[in-house]
């Protein structure tokens, strides 16, 4: 019998603001509309998932503010279906929030950490959950998960091994961060997950590797060779990595390598990228989750991305299965 998917970590309030223009330093720019949103690892994954299919059980484990920014949140969860009673709230830190600067062809984020920061493996009870994957997210963006381990490396490390030790597959998600130690804070994990979801970017700052050819595009001989990087690191299942031009993954009892293009939409659609990487790795475990194939995870989890395209946040441009199915295979695919 199927017990669900539970997603843990960051909760966040995005304040998304559209500007004309990125300005350089002590320069001016004109916000043109603003908006609010959840964000983070948890509610874009756990509702995009939600919205893909109502029908699996979801549950969320974090903390957020005594405010109404942690009211909003939990709100938010609750209106798709998912149990947010594991949800704990803070009386001395405000709920997390980032703002989100879209600017044409690029998007920049100014967090505050907030109740993020106090969420510890002590708010999380292992013995009560009952779910077939856990799901957490970001690792660099939960300071106490992040923090040294002198057994595990991490504390994040330590956790993910007692949630495998029940029996529950274990999944998690990186934020990009130009100033973290990536091997120091992402490998101990490694040895701990089933599954690891995270972009080209993330996946090959572990080893200070470049993931792009000198012309920019991606180079997806690279991108193998830090898979198979992670798997020696000890992850047990399956490596998948998402960049803007394609999906890979790596089946790591297998050995076989998989890529697919993303689909080619017209630029005249797209309102936004905010949580396109979150949709991503929600179609992922999606397909994990019932059985998909590694080609056709890839191929939904990219379908999943793009439909996110078409909204300025992370999670209204989702629809149901059925509709990302037809999207599927209404669109072209990118050369790779």
């Amino acid at each position: 019998m199927k017990r669900g998917i539970t997603f843990a970590g960051n909760l966040i309030v995005d304040y998304i603001k559209n500007v004309d223009t990125y300005p350089k330093c002590g320069m001016l720019a004109n916000i043109t509309s603003v908006s609010r949103a959840v964000g983070g690892s948890l509610p874009n994954t756990a509702i995009n998932l939600a919205k893909i299919d109502p029908s699996v059980p979801l549950s969320a484990v974090g903390r957020v503010g005594k405010d109404e920014n942690g009211e909003y949140v939990v709100a938010k969860l609750e209106e798709f279906g998912i149990d947010t009673s594991r949800v704990t709230v803070s009386d001395t830190a405000p709920t997390s929030f980032t703002d989100v600067m879209n600017a044409p062809g690029e998007r920049t984020f100014f967090q505050a950490r907030g109740a993020n920061a106090e969420f510890a493996p002590e708010h999380i009870d292992i013995d009560a959950l009952d779910c077939d994957i856990f799901h957490i997210g970001y690792i660099l963006l939960l300071d106490i998960f992040d923090k040294d381990d002198k057994d595990y490396g991490t504390v994040m490390a330590r956790f993910l091994n007692e949630v495998q030790k029940k029996g529950i597959k274990t999944s998690i998600d990186v934020v990009s961060d130009s100033s973290a130690d990536y091997m120091k804070k992402i490998a101990p994990a490694l040895r701990y997950c089933d599954y690891a979801i995270m972009n080209e970017i993330e996946s090959s700052s572990i080893w200070h590797m470049d993931p792009r050819n000198a012309d920019g595009t991606i180079n997806a001989d690279t991108v193998h060779e830090v898979m198979k990087k992670m798997a020696d690191l000890g992850v047990k299942e399956k490596i998948i990595i998402h960049a803007k031009e394609a999906g890979f993954i790596l089946d790591v009892k297998t050995g076989s390598f998989c890529a697919v293009p993303s689909l080619k939409i017209d630029k005249s659609l797209i309102k936004g990228s905010t949580g396109a990487g979150d949709t991503f790795c929600a179609g992922s475990l999606y397909g994990l989750y019932t059985g998909m194939s590694d080609k056709e995870i890839l191929e939904f989890a990219s379908t999943a991305a793009a439909r996110n395209l078409f909204s300025e946040n992370s999670i209204d441009g989702m629809v149901e299965k059925a509709e990302l199915i037809e999207m599927m295979n209404e669109y072209e695919r990118l050369p790779l």
